[in-house]
């Protein structure tokens, strides 16, 4: 029981700490120590300093002796690299569902109604729910390609989108209305059956991110 508790506890400080700089409340540069994460959460530091090695694996905090942990800023060519990628991904899974005749009405409906939440969140200048739609609105598109392979790779990238997309709209919350827009384009092409289209718009899309790094 005891190294179940203690397990749970290290899970506990790794996924809060993880979301602290996830969302930029911790940015890169910034030092954060054991001390904090065990106060704010009321554990002991021996977990907490479980989460800070995972943390530091996953290239998201350096580990120092005598300054606690420092958090790593996203790399401007790291950057690149993931939102290259992610449209690669995403572009490759649009051509499949228009291939395969276009995407299922079920998938249709989950998107407008996705598309319904963002503009409540864009409303509210909500970023962090905002944040979520759209993960959940592009990993839907690739979902929809019905490629494992693709929704495995794209769920690997899911961490450093979630920060660069908390990082663009954190900086440009008045983006909210433009990346909406984007997306009520994108749902526009899958449904006209234009891959090439949907390539162009999510071209466009990425190159916001691109362009605000």
């Amino acid at each position: 029981m005891a190294d179940k508790a203690a397990a749970l506890a290290a899970e506990r400080a790794y996924l809060y700490t993880k979301d602290l700089i996830l969302r930029g409340e911790l940015s890169g540069g910034q030092l954060i120590s054991e001390g904090r994460i065990c106060g704010e959460l009321g554990v002991s530091r021996t977990p907490v300093h479980e989460a800070f090695l995972r943390l530091d694996t996953e290239r998201l905090l350096a580990l120092s002796s005598r300054k606690g942990a420092v958090v790593l800023p996203v790399a401007p060519q790291e950057a690149r690299d993931v939102l290259e990628t992610r449209e690669a991904i995403e572009s490759t899974a649009a051509r499949r569902v228009v291939a395969d005749g276009g995407p299922a009405q079920e998938v249709l409906s989950r998107l407008r109604a996705n598309l319904e939440r963002q503009e409540e969140y864009a409303g509210a200048a909500d970023v962090e729910a905002f944040v979520e739609a759209d993960e959940e609105f592009h990993s839907s598109v690739v979902a929809a390609s019905g490629n494992p392979i693709a929704v495995h790779f794209f769920g690997l990238l899911r961490d450093r989108q979630q920060r660069l997309r908390h990082q663009l709209l954190g900086i440009r919350p008045g983006h909210l209305a433009v990346v909406l827009d984007d997306h009520r384009r994108l749902v526009d092409r899958l449904r006209a059956l234009d891959a090439e289209g949907y390539a162009g718009v999510l071209s466009v899309h990425v190159a916001r991110h691109q362009g605000a790094l």
